[in-house]
């Protein structure tokens, strides 16, 4: 004998394991409460068994629900994959993806591709893990998210990491400040000033301890933090220079904040996708990787080709002067 359920009921499932509340996923695929849980009810009856526990606040996966809710993302997924080459199905479809990013990638290049990710695909949720370079790693291998965007993971054997763009480091300062008139800046005048840095649990430290052993600060920074984009916040606020990935910078139309190129030496990393071997990424996820790619050809992170990622300011100044 069969199984008596279909599509629809599969989809409502679904709906609530992403959303954890009966009211919002009968919202998400436009039909009523009292519908989508008779389609609940029909998919448990169905199944001879009962997928959630319900109380007045809460929803929660049965430990039956748990194993099952993989098979039925599985099963959708398929069926995504199927319909991906008919017309007009985008607008319509359901699901989600979680990226996880380190905060200087997230902070400026991430919006403008979710921005152009939500307009194709404006029912499928978007979550954004914007985490430390190690912590977006762990979210990887562990599934927590689809892939990550990072400048770590190539040395991994779990992970694939697929080189997007190659940026430099330059120094971030007020425009008030003496470095806004230079036209480079090396490190040991960099050290110099007054400097906030990042600290030891950042992926960008130890990035810049390699590079940079024959460049000893003579005194300790005043601050220091975790994530590159707090640390712009602190220089906006005039407790002197740091030492910043180009592509976590604002704008050349920023108020407060600009940049000048580091030499001496040019310390550069490359900014990539990572992703775990073996593990197929969902539709959802597929069609926000191509997205990344497709914007990053276009220039929204940079140059078109893999390559040094400069500040728009840096590159009107370089036009400007040959």
């Amino acid at each position: 004998m069969g199984v008596n359920f279909d599509l629809n009921d599969l989809q409502a499932f679904r709906a609530v394991v992403e959303l954890g509340s009966f009211r919002k996923a009968a919202e998400a695929v436009s039909i009523s409460q009292p519908a989508l849980s008779r389609r609940i009810e029909k998919l448990e009856e169905a199944l001879g068994v009962r997928l959630f526990e319900r109380t007045t606040r809460s929803v929660t996966l049965t430990t039956v629900g748990r194993v099952f809710a993989p098979s039925a993302e599985q099963l959708l997924d398929d069926l995504d994959v199927a319909l991906l080459g008919i017309r007009d199905v985008s607008s319509s479809r359901l699901g989600h993806v979680t990226i996880a990013c380190v905060p200087s990638v997230a902070y400026y290049f991430l919006p403008n591709v979710i921005a152009s990710y939500h307009r194709r695909f404006p029912r499928i949720r978007v979550k954004l893990l914007d985490s430390s370079a190690n912590e977006v790693l762990g979210a990887v291998i562990s599934g927590e998210a689809d892939f990550g965007v990072s400048f770590m993971g190539s040395q991994e054997s779990d992970l694939e990491f697929k080189v997007l763009l190659q940026e430099r480091f330059v120094a971030a300062c007020r425009r008030d400040h003496p470095f806004a008139r230079k036209k480079r800046v090396t490190w040991n005048e960099l050290y110099e000033h007054e400097y906030v840095s990042v600290d030891k649990t950042s992926g960008n430290r130890l990035l810049l301890d390699q590079a940079l052993s024959a460049v000893a600060p003579r005194v300790p920074s005043v601050c220091e933090t975790r994530h590159v984009t707090t640390m712009l916040g602190l220089i906006e606020a005039g407790l002197g220079v740091a030492a910043v990935p180009s592509m976590a910078m604002p704008g050349h139309d920023h108020p407060i904040l600009t940049s000048v190129p580091l030499v001496e030496p040019v310390v550069k990393r490359r900014v990539g996708i990572v992703t775990r071997r073996g593990r197929p990424l969902t539709p959802a996820a597929q069609e926000f990787h191509r997205t990344i790619i497709e914007m990053k050809r276009g220039g929204v992170a940079g140059s078109d080709a893999v390559g040094d990622h400069v500040t728009t300011k840096e590159k009107t100044r370089r036009k400007s002067a040959s």
